[in-house]
């Protein structure tokens, strides 16, 4: 039997304001509220409510056949409980169906897996708490920034507890081989591989009201044909977009909503099954091994990472950021610690790239590359404050590693008394 999943991601980064060279140790604060307000309540109003009532009528209509996945930013989260906390309520009401699955990522939609092993390990135990407090569900699959993937970083990942890594579909990386089955990692035969099929996807995301599209107009009936005639050992096609899609992007006069609610009649038809991530792990075994030795991701024409980190500006920006992350994670000045988690998110350095600035509020790269850097240079003089660059590396290693110890103590402690509250009989 073949089976769809569906993911969808949602991220939003805070954006900046316009912060000039004198507003340097005048001005702590970097974001730009009424553009951030404005850009939440358009996406609520034309794609997450809306689309989220497709769904939910879809999976009330199939009996609960229909199935699917999110992947949250701690960022958006944090912006649709300001600006639209009516969102965070409806995917709570799609949550109680048991038709969704919630995935953990990084917390600020950041690069941290390329450059910070630390700061990527606190940023997703931090996303999973966030996602865990707001929907009463641990996330057990994980879905990296911007799908990056590598062998080193599907490692990490592994030892972080999580057994199943969605990853987009490379040419270099795939080989001949099909994206339409489970793969696993090359040195770790129980960590599976998810592959998204980026051809159907992108015909979504991308190509739907195309009217110059060859395929045009895309009908659920024929997606689903498609699918029905792939090759029938091929257990699962993976169908993974940005939720903007849906209402954004494609408008809704396109018929994309109508097209999503057929999707299930058509698919139930022709014995196609609905799965989440968490349920193909389960339930298909891998058929081969997927070896990736440098990041892939799910952008741009090579699919590597060189959108965020391709050229001289990106790579000063990333470097001069993350040079200071064990002094942050020192410290307690809870405003320095949310700016870093904000001043993160991949956007901020693919607002530089010469290739695809994709979503850019700025006049040019150099426009985006000259605002973050005042930004930055602002932020990194309140980390000297905290913890001076005076303190050299032999010090700071020495207090990281009291630090530590005291947390492997207290979770110890903890961990001791989970026991013997367990073993404490209740009173007759």
């Amino acid at each position: 039997m073949k089976n769809l999943c569906f993911y969808f991601e949602i991220h939003q980064p805070m954006r900046l304001k316009r912060y000039r060279f004198f507003d340097i140790e005048q001005d702590h604060y970097y974001y730009d509220d009424f553009q951030n307000e404005e850009r939440i309540r358009l996406l609520a109003e034309q794609s997450f409510l809306p689309a989220n009532r497709t769904l939910l009528e879809i999976i009330q209509n199939s009996n609960g056949k229909f199935r699917c996945a999110f992947s949250f930013s701690g960022v958006v989260l944090e912006q649709l409980e300001q600006y639209a906390p009516e969102v965070i309520d409806s995917f709570d009401e799609l949550s109680k169906t048991g038709c969704v699955e919630f995935l953990a990522e990084t917390y600020a939609h950041s690069l941290s897996s390329v450059y910070d092993l630390h700061e990527f390990e606190q940023q997703v135990a931090l996303q999973t708490e966030k996602i865990t407090s707001l929907f009463g569900k641990k996330p057990t699959v994980f879905r990296n920034s911007e799908l990056i993937y590598s062998d080193e970083i599907g490692e990490k990942i592994y030892n972080m507890g999580y057994k199943t890594i969605l990853i987009d579909e490379v040419s270099h990386v795939l080989g001949w081989k099909s994206p339409n089955f489970v793969y696993s990692h090359p040195t770790l035969p129980k960590l599976k591989l998810l592959v998204r099929n980026f051809k159907l996807s992108d015909d979504i995301a991308f190509h739907f009201s195309d009217h110059s599209w060859s395929d045009f107009p895309l009908t659920a009936d024929k997606f689903i044909s498609w699918i029905k005639n792939m090759p029938e050992d091929q257990p699962v096609v993976n169908i993974w977009l940005g939720y903007e899609a849906l209402g954004l992007f494609q408008r809704p006069e396109s018929g994309i909503f109508e097209f999503l609610k057929a999707i299930p009649f058509f698919a139930l038809q022709n014995n196609i099954g609905f799965l989440t991530p968490s349920e193909i792990a389960k339930k298909i075994e891998a058929v081969d091994m997927l070896s990736s030795p440098e990041p892939i991701s799910w952008s741009g024409i090579e699919k590597d990472i060189s959108l965020w980190n391709g050229n001289d500006l990106q790579q000063e920006a990333l470097n001069k950021l993350y040079a200071v992350g064990e002094r942050v994670r020192l410290c307690s000045d809870r405003p320095l610690r949310h700016d870093w988690l904000m001043l993160q998110s991949s956007d901020h350095f693919r607002y530089m790239s010469h290739k695809d600035a994709f979503g850019t509020y700025y006049e040019s790269p150099y426009d985006a590359f000259m605002n973050y850097m005042n930004i930055l240079a602002d932020f990194l003089l309140r980390v000297d404050e905290q913890y001076p660059t005076t303190i050299d590396n032999e010090e700071l290693n020495a207090l990281l590693n009291t630090i530590y110890e005291l947390e492997k103590e207290v979770e110890s402690l903890e961990n001791e008394l989970k026991k013997l509250r367990s073993r404490k009989k209740p009173e007759s």
